[in-house]
């Protein structure tokens, strides 16, 4: 601990940016009045819910918190589009809930009461979503039935500021979030280094009042967790590319043996052609020079 704050740049613990800055319970606690539709929610409603992992590269979710002890919400912050969230949430939600319930409760008569569950997305990459989108775990199901026994809802928002989501005005520490990985982006897309981009991010965010008291207190640490999650992203992309590319060398691989499979056959098949056409080629010539010889010997009376 560091002036009664988590040492965030301690490589053993799981975080990243987004973990860090909404770990702070007045930010937390703003946006969930910011999702709910309330007001008025205090730093010490929340209560902190999130899965532990090691690693950033091996961690589990990025934020859950009870509110109240009523309301559970956890959620994810997203650069790339994933399908199967409606599925991981399922996964934390049972993790989260057996840490809150001791084991031999669960064999009592009476019923157990829960925090209700809200699970949302925090999308904000670069590829065109809607400022809204509702996942459902059922998409996943095999076999669809009439009427499902189990369903989980996620609702992803999009956080992109040029989308404009009601969000960003109803929670300001979003809104500043939002602006400060975008200024990041758009420094990468000027050809400029992650390290030199974040720091060029965190200079401008300091200037324009975005995050200061956050950057003031974690400056050296949010650099640490950046660097790592630009280049691990950047990392996971050159990967996915690479297996696109082996796959696309596999598919011209396979596609070029089959076609001198093919190719084989077919000439095999075009030899035997040309050999019926000469063997009767040759077998009409034959003909031809027996029948002018006889009409020779019968020209000169020769037997």
């Amino acid at each position: 601990m560091v002036n009664g704050t988590k040492n965030y740049g301690n490589r053993e613990v799981k975080a990243s940016v987004f973990t860090a800055y909404f770990s702070e319970k007045e930010n937390a606690a703003a946006l969930y009045d910011s999702i709910a539709g309330t007001s008025g929610t205090s730093p010490e409603d929340i209560e902190y819910r999130t899965l532990e992992g090691v690693l950033f590269m091996a961690r589990k979710n990025d934020l859950a918190f009870t509110v109240n002890k009523r309301v559970l919400v956890i959620s994810e912050h997203q650069s790339t589009l994933n399908d199967n969230m409606p599925l991981r949430n399922l996964i934390y939600f049972g993790r989260t809930i057996e840490s809150l319930i001791p084991s031999r409760d669960l064999y009592r008569e009476h019923l157990i009461k829960i925090p209700t569950p809200e699970f949302y997305v925090f999308y904000n990459g670069t590829k065109d979503f809607p400022l809204e989108k509702e996942m459902k775990l059922s998409d996943a199901f095999i076999d669809l039935q009439n009427s499902q026994m189990l369903e989980l809802t996620t609702k992803v928002i999009n956080i992109n500021r040029d989308k404009g989501h009601s969000i960003l005005t109803k929670c300001r520490p979003m809104a500043e979030y939002s602006a400060f990985i975008e200024y990041i982006r758009n420094y990468r897309e000027t050809g400029t280094g992650n390290a030199e981009a974040i720091m060029y991010a965190i200079k401008r965010c300091r200037k324009e009042g975005i995050m200061t008291g956050f950057l003031n207190k974690h400056s050296s640490e949010v650099e640490n967790m950046l660097f790592t999650q630009w280049n691990w992203d950047d990392a996971l992309e050159v990967a996915k590319e690479e297996a696109r590319e082996d796959a696309r060398k596999e598919a011209w691989e396979e596609a070029k043996s089959e076609g001198i499979k093919e190719g084989r056959k077919e000439g095999r098949k075009e030899g035997r052609e040309e050999e019926r056409k000469n063997t009767e080629f040759e077998r009409k010539r034959a003909d031809a020079a027996e029948a002018e010889l006889r009409e020779l010997k019968k020209r000169y009376g020769l037997n």
